[in-house]
């Protein structure tokens, strides 16, 4: 199936419907589809009218309680998945304002304890240096002073004691050249100190070796509840179990071939020197 935005708009309003159908064509009341589902009749029409979000294993649920046909099954599954995804494009963030984008980002770090990110490509605002940020803004036409001191000031969230983060970042990440040498060199220094707070686990995963797995995206886990997913063109959001088990399944995995605390930072430090060597090395070529 191809997935289309205007999909995602339109599926929640279809599986209440659909499900709300075949309730009736099963010849049953809510109460005693909820019966049967061992879920409240309120849960029940909620569900029906579109007010409640309903994951995947509910809309199962409900299907084998209404005995529906394997073809039911599969179309209404699907319905679903889509029903629990969000499509946030480039280029409605910056009609609508960037700003708003960050405000969701600080809420769901108010909301949520527990916090996993696999970086493929960059390194993530929370862990940035205000001339990495600014660069990572550079594409955009305007003054972003206000959403550089934005994505600055959510990087507190990271010294409240009472959440848990865990950032994997690959060597390419790590290493980018988005900004001068000299400059890249502090990021690295950034990425050590961070890593010493005591609620911050972060691992670097080096490009050596065998490691027979190929991560697609840069993605984000919210408290085992939420994946966020970054793309070129947006951000897509999965809220249904399957879908969140399946990116904490393949962040375990990556997990595995990270390298955390000292060999982590002595890998880091490493790297900021070889910034800072060829920075002087380039100086010296200029003499």
């Amino acid at each position: 199936m191809t997935l289309r935005p205007e999909q995602l708009d339109q599926s929640k309003q279809e599986l209440a419907a659909t499900l709300k159908e075949l309730r009736k064509r099963a010849g049953l009341s809510g109460v005693r589809l909820a019966a049967r589902c061992n879920m409240s009749q309120s849960k029940i029409s909620r569900i029906e009218n579109g007010k409640s979000p309903v994951s995947l294993v509910d809309v199962e649920q409900i299907l084998r309680s209404l005995e529906a046909p394997a073809e039911v099954l599969t179309r209404v599954t699907e319905l679903a998945r889509l029903a629990n995804t969000d499509w946030q494009s480039l280029r409605a963030l910056r009609r609508k304002g960037l700003q708003h984008k960050q405000q969701e980002l600080a809420g769901l770090e108010s909301s949520s304890t527990e916090f996993r990110f696999f970086l493929l490509s960059m390194i993530t605002g929370l862990l940035s240096t205000p001339e990495y940020i600014k660069a990572s803004l550079a594409h955009l036409d305007g003054d972003q002073s206000r959403l550089i001191a934005r994505k600055l000031s959510r990087q507190e969230v990271l010294y409240d004691a009472s959440k848990r983060f865990i950032f994997l970042l690959s060597e390419m990440a790590v290493r980018w050249p988005l900004i001068p040498a000299p400059a890249m060199a502090m990021q690295l220094d950034r990425l050590i100190s961070v890593s010493r707070l005591p609620n911050v686990r972060l691992g670097v995963i080096p490009l050596g070796g065998l490691m027979p797995v190929a991560p697609m995206d840069t993605f984000t886990i919210y408290d085992a509840s939420l994946v966020t997913i970054e793309t070129t063109s947006g951000v897509l959001a999965l809220r249904d179990s399957k879908d969140v088990a399946m990116h904490l399944e393949a962040f375990a995995t990556m997990e595995r071939y990270a390298l955390f605390d000292e060999e982590a930072r002595s890998l880091l430090l490493r790297w900021s020197d070889d910034f800072r060597g060829s920075d002087q090395q380039f100086m010296q070529a200029r003499e």
